[in-house]
């Protein structure tokens, strides 16, 4: 009875285990020793929950708070930045300067986000993963100052200075964030540590929806309080932020201090995890005498070997920009109201599936931990495909059956419902999971760059195309849903309950790997 246990639990963790592998767990092993390490379920120590929940609220969460804050103000903003010009500069804006003004503004913090994640790989092995966490908290904080005086000093070039230098942070966070939490978590929970990012960035979205509300910050007296808000979030969780561990594999492997890593880790796990530890420290040891010395942007785009899972990382980074969600949320109001709904009150129906959204993304850390990547991310893209296509023909229809409207209604509560089973949470760790660690902050800041630049492309091409295509503007997310499917299925090897070593010789061949 106690073997059949073994074995169906041992299967469930690494279902790459053969049934003789699994019943010959007694040996001595780096197998057997890992099965049974795994069998042990490291409990949240209390400084492991810490730092995963302070580091996402205080960083994950402003992210999200900075991207949903700027949209129920902006007639406020635009009406303030026009008065403001026309004091200072003696200049009276048309309304199609204006309309460029306030596209900047908005455009600003995801060229910053860009920028931030490009250089989130030299700041990941110049500074640590902790660095890198304190780094984009002082951004944060200098640019939520800037929203706060930029309406008392009437100065809008501080107000865009104030939306890069959150951009920066924001493109820092998502690069680095997810790499910190995983590379500190134990193996079996890093794909539920690892999922605390997303969470924070959609949960931050609904934040600054609420908090720019009228009935809260949302007014022309208020506004700049509502872009600065997030600020009492830093201080509270960057509070206790030296007492953070650094990343124990950015210690030992990128900075040889084998010391200092193995005390990390004792903070931890605890002194009483001595099993755990010790097979961490022999993973480590053999990364460290395997070790890849590609670690810098060339070098990592010439190894043919980490082609495939760069590819990877990019394509779901940049799919998930490309899968239509935030499509989703800029189109819903007008879907709201074609279903018969007040503007108001697509307003508000607006928010509640921003909160379908959040409540969702609250699944994650449970299927992560539970679930295989592989299927969840296949029948999460396959779903989600079904329903944009669906969505688009609805839309295109809408108007000819009076039960369309609360159908398409029902199309779009039910993709971001499960949009976020595999499309909203996997891309933001999968790099740390398929990718060593000395390629892991090149590869990681490769995806958030790809995820932000495409983000960036939704938001300047999509008012165009769907003037230009109407419904069917929904069909291009739809096919990119189909090519996130296939190439997780022929290419995405299952990556949970296995170490990056194990991962990266499935894909070094290229396209020509074998993987199922």
């Amino acid at each position: 009875m106690e073997l059949r246990n073994l074995e169906e639990e041992s299967q469930h963790l690494y279902p790459q285990l053969t049934k003789a592998e699994v019943i010959n767990c007694n040996g001595n092993d780096r197998t057997s020793k890992k099965i049974k390490v795994c069998l042990e379920k490291p409990q949240w120590g209390k400084l492991l929950t810490l730092v995963g929940y302070a580091s996402t609220i205080g960083s994950a969460v402003p992210v999200g708070y900075c991207i949903g804050v700027i949209n129920s103000p902006a007639t406020l903003i635009k009406s303030w930045c026009n008065d403001t010009i026309n004091q200072r500069y003696n200049f009276q804006l048309s309304s199609s300067n204006l309309e460029i003004l306030w596209a900047s503004i908005v455009s600003v913090f995801l060229i910053g986000g860009a920028i931030g994640s490009l250089g989130g790989a030299w700041v990941a092995n110049k500074y640590g993963r902790k660095g890198s966490f304190l780094i984009s908290g002082i951004l944060f904080m200098i640019g939520g100052i800037m929203f706060s005086f930029c309406r008392i000093i009437n100065s809008v070039e501080m107000l865009i200075l104030g939306r890069l230098l959150v951009g920066l942070a924001s493109g820092l966070t998502t690069a680095t964030l997810p790499m910190y939490l995983t590379e500190i978590a134990p193996l079996v929970l890093r794909g539920a540590l690892g999922v605390f990012c997303a969470v924070g960035v959609t949960g931050g979205v609904v934040v600054g929806q609420i908090f720019s509300l009228r009935n809260i910050f949302g007014t022309s007296d208020l506004w700049h309080y509502a872009l600065s808000f997030y600020m009492v979030l830093v201080i509270i969780c960057y509070l206790p932020c030296w007492y953070f561990p650094e990343s124990p594999k950015y210690l030992y492997i990128i900075r040889g201090n084998r010391e200092r890593a193995l005390r990390e880790l004792l903070r931890l796990r605890g002194a009483d995890a001595l099993d755990l530890i010790q097979q961490e420290m022999e993973e480590m040891d053999m990364e460290m005498n395997t070790k890849i010395v590609t670690s810098n942007f060339l070098s990592v785009l010439r190894d043919s070997a980490l082609m495939l899972p760069l590819i990877i990382v990019c394509s779901f980074h940049g799919g998930q920009q490309f899968s239509g969600i935030n499509a989703i949320f800029y189109y819903s109001v007008s879907i709201f109201e074609k279903a018969g709904l007040s503007t108001t009150d697509a307003e508000w129906a607006n928010l509640g599936a921003g909160c379908l959204n959040l409540a969702t993304s609250f699944l994650g850390p449970v299927l992560m931990a539970k679930v295989n990547r592989r299927p969840l991310m296949m029948f999460s893209s396959a779903v989600c495909a079904c329903f944009l296509f669906t969505i688009a023909f609805i839309l295109y229809y809408i108007e000819t059956f009076s039960w369309l409207p609360m159908a398409c209604i029902v199309c779009v509560m039910g993709y971001i419902f499960f949009y976020q089973f595999g499309l909203g949470p996997i891309p933001y760790f999968i790099g740390a999971e398929l990718f060593e660690v000395a390629p892991r902050p090149v590869a990681m800041s490769m995806g958030s760059l790809a995820s932000w630049s495409c983000n960036f492309v939704i938001g300047m091409a999509f008012p165009t195309l769907s003037r230009a295509w109407g419904a069917f503007v929904f069909l291009p997310f739809s096919v990119t849903c189909a090519l996130l499917f296939l190439l997780t299925k022929f290419y995405l090897p299952e990556t949970r309950g296995r170490d990056p070593s194990e991962v990266a010789p499935l894909i070094a061949k290229g396209f020509r790997s074998k993987v199922t």
